[in-house]
């Protein structure tokens, strides 16, 4: 199985500027994963043509599974995180991160039905200061949510904006999760067209096998968004 994260930034190319959902459209593709979680998902938004993002982007890859979480608003319209998947979802959840008058940010809690059994997933875009990150982060593994169904295989993705690579030794470890993006050096995501920082992670339970993790360095790829995309390829530990 193949989970997908990437921060789109509202389909705007990282270097020209330019609104281009297509380019986007075109890496995710190419990848062809079984699970998509998207960060920066404009939905009614200016820049983008005013464009309904999550519904362009679940018609073009035929979603079993859809669920938007609105986090930041603009004008009339806004953006936030986006998860597709090829299966069905179970369940769809959303956890505000705000942390005081920073910007809201989120994360969602899908739990999937896929041929191998029942996969929760978290895609979330984290804070850009450390303290706030690392907040977000117990806000998330302390929530019911998550404690609630503590055997469930779980894989945690997304922009986590993690500059100083920090939180993979701290509450995931307490946690018993650990970083699948590692060693960071073989996972520089951002900026697209000269990555120097691993800032898009991922993080996985006991119950989850993995097999590959990459992230995606084509040429299209560098021009579509200002962060490139992170591949995991992955199975269900048998119990």
């Amino acid at each position: 199985m193949r989970i997908l994260s990437y921060n789109i930034h509202k389909g705007i190319g990282g270097r020209d500027r330019l609104y281009r959902l297509e380019r986007i459209i075109e890496v995710i593709a190419v990848e062809s994963p079984d699970v998509i979680c998207l960060q920066e998902v404009d939905r009614n938004v200016k820049r983008s043509g005013f464009d309904d993002q999550p519904r362009l982007l679940a018609e073009r890859f035929s979603a079993v599974g859809t669920a938007f979480q609105f986090n930041h608003k603009v004008k009339e319209g806004g953006y936030g995180n986006l998860v597709l998947t090829r299966w069905p979802m179970h369940e769809s959840h959303q956890i505000s991160l705000k942390v005081g008058l920073r910007k809201n940010r989120g994360a969602q809690v899908v739990f999937v039905e896929t041929p191998e059994g029942r996969l929760r997933v978290v895609n979330w875009h984290l804070g850009l200061a450390e303290h706030e990150r690392h907040r977000q982060v117990h806000q998330v593994l302390e929530h019911d949510l998550h404690k609630s169904r503590s055997g469930l295989p779980t894989i945690m993705i997304g922009d986590t904006n993690d500059w100083r690579n920090t939180l993979g030794h701290g509450p995931f470890a307490e946690h018993g999760l650990r970083q699948v993006t590692s060693p960071t050096s073989h996972f520089r995501s951002f900026p697209a067209m000269f990555a120097i920082a691993a800032l898009d992670k991922a993080f996985a339970s006991s119950g989850i096998e993995v097999e590959h993790a990459k992230i995606v360095q084509s040429s299209l790829a560098r021009q579509a968004s200002d962060h490139l995309p992170l591949i995991v390829d992955f199975h269900l530990k048998r119990t």
